[in-house]
């Protein structure tokens, strides 16, 4: 009998793992092969700086299942933070058995304990509809809002 699936905080000795399921979600749902070094290097950095955000991992039997990140994101409109969710991560052989309901289901929970997050957020590829419906089964909804973005210039960080 399998059990149900554990949901915890990501540390250290998940860094490798995560890295590797990032780097896995970029090439399936971006077709991006983002550089490993530099990966590891944010994985670590964030487990390492509890201030950028955190990870969660699903587990089932001791065996990593996925994992998803939160970012926080202030907001003076609302005096509250927003938790974006980003780098979702479910390993093909544990799809569609609930993984990341039950991750999503524990970021509310710990949004709700925390009491300033004010809601939950994220991004995903529009050709994505898996992900759209997905997301929409568990109660987000499209914003209004369109993303830009303008990555700043490359400078030597610090690991």
């Amino acid at each position: 009998m399998k059990q149900e699936f554990q949901i915890r905080l990501a540390d250290e000795k998940d860094e490798e793992i995560i890295a590797a399921s990032n780097r896995a979600m970029a090439q399936e749902t971006e077709h991006k092969d983002l550089d490993p070094k530099v990966l590891a290097a944010g994985v670590r950095n964030l487990i390492r700086h509890p201030e950028y955000g955190f990870y969660l991992v699903a587990e089932r039997d001791g065996a990593f299942a996925g994992s998803l990140l939160i970012t926080p994101e202030w907001s003076d409109w609302r005096n509250g933070v927003f938790w974006w969710v980003q780098s979702v991560y479910v390993r093909p052989e544990f799809r569609r058995q609930g993984v990341y309901r039950r991750l999503y289901a524990h970021v509310k929970q710990l949004a709700a304990e925390r009491g300033n997050v004010c809601g939950f957020r994220l991004y995903v590829e529009k050709e994505n509809a898996a992900a759209h419906r997905a997301y929409e089964t568990l109660g987000m909804r499209q914003a209004c809002y369109v993303m830009y973005e303008e990555m700043a210039e490359k400078k030597e960080q610090a690991n």
